[in-house]
């Protein structure tokens, strides 16, 4: 599979689906995705391969004795949803996974691809969040110096 990059604007619809950018669903060739709570307020969208691969290699990490792993497992991966796209490549948001990232029908949406998965944004959300995190930027970058030189 491609890589999954790029960042394209949408709006969901009055019930709740969102239509899903051609040029990500030609990368994915997938009936479905995987949805679940993001690790920000936003929503992450896995291939079946990818979210099978993730979920492995935490299952080998996670057990059920360890309240830190739990505390992952429940709002990682108990939220998540496989949703199939419609006819019209529209995905519906289940509604639980809407209020988690403040997805509104008639709100603009933001779709990143992150590589391996993508990130579903309300848009407003997103600018607020850009605008927290706009001094953490460079810091993060040079974070990753090693891996970028």
């Amino acid at each position: 599979m491609d890589m999954l990059i790029g960042e394209y604007s949408n709006t969901m619809d009055d019930k709740g689906r969102i239509q899903f950018p051609a040029k990500l669903r030609s990368v994915l060739n997938q009936e479905s995705l995987i949805i679940t709570q993001g690790l920000d307020e936003c929503l992450m969208l896995f291939t079946t391969e990818e979210w099978a691969s993730l979920t492995a290699k935490m299952e080998v990490k996670a057990s059920i004795f360890d309240s830190r792993k739990r505390l992952v497992m429940r709002r990682f991966v108990a939220p998540a949803q496989n949703v199939e796209f419609d006819k019209s490549g529209r995905l519906s948001i289940p509604q639980s996974l809407r209020d988690f990232a403040s997805l509104n029908p008639g709100g603009e949406c933001i779709i990143f691809g992150m590589n391996k998965y993508m990130e579903l944004w309300d848009a407003a959300v997103f600018r607020k969040f850009e605008e927290e995190s706009a001094s953490s930027v460079q810091e993060a970058i040079e974070s990753m110096r090693d891996i970028l030189l």
